[in-house]
Parts: C-alpha cells; structure tokens; sequence
C-alpha cells in the first residue's frame, strides 16, 4: 500500500486566506482614500500662502479690510486653475479657495483677525477632514 501525502494548501485553509485579505482591505482601502484625498487637498491649502502674505501686508500698510480683493493692494490676481485647484478668490480681505471636482469641490476660507498677523480657517474641509481649524 503506498502512501502518498499531498502537498499544497487546502480549502478550508485558502478560504481564511481570502477572508483574511478582504478583512484587511475594509480596513485599508478608507483610510488610503482618506490620505489620498488629504494629500490632493494639500495643494489648495499651499496656494493660499501667497495670498495670505499679500493681505496681511495691506493690512499692515493700513488698507481698510474692503479694499483687499484680488488685484488690489499687491494681492495676485485670481490663479488658474489646476487639476485640484478650483479659485481663489479674496474678497474684503477674505481668502477663499475652492477644490475641484477630485478634491470634492471643498473650501478653505481664511478671515483675517483683528490683530493683522492671523487668520480664522473656516469652510467645508474642516468638516470633511482635509484641513484643520
């Protein structure tokens, strides 16, 4: 009587495998969209910088908060727009920039504070988790 032993993995061991990676790709796959998203958003958040030197430097000339718009006051005007990047636009000395389509069309919008050197950030990526307060 031989007696051959079989070799390889069996069903029941393949089908934990499968389960397995499937448990771990719930996991996964939220938290990279979320990065990704983050990461994509990061870009209008960058954009802003600019704009935030130029109306704190009107602010600092003595411009009144109404005549801080783009174009004004050396504020750049309006930029294209990119694959992530929608506007910006600066209106009474408030910055607000918008993502497109990818980035879920979120906002960032930045108020300057009394004190002429800071801003409040307020806008929908607060909410959806691209930005921070």
């Amino acid at each position: 009587m031989d007696t051959t032993q079989a070799s390889g993995f069996s069903l029941i061991e393949l089908m934990i495998v499968v389960a397995i990676i499937g448990i771990l790709s719930v996991i996964a796959i939220p938290s990279y969209q979320t990065y990704t998203a983050r990461a994509r958003f990061s870009e209008v958040i960058s954009a802003t910088e600019i704009f935030k030197i130029a109306v704190l430097l009107g602010i600092q000339e003595g411009a009144s908060l109404k005549e801080l718009s783009n174009g004004m006051h050396g504020i750049p005007e309006e930029p294209k727009s990119t694959k992530n990047l929608a506007g910006i636009k600066v209106e009474n000395g408030t910055i607000t920039a918008t993502g497109t389509d990818i980035v879920g069309n979120n906002t960032y919008i930045l108020k300057p504070n009394t004190d002429g050197g800071s801003f409040t950030v307020s806008g929908t990526c607060i909410k959806n988790g691209l930005c921070n307060a």
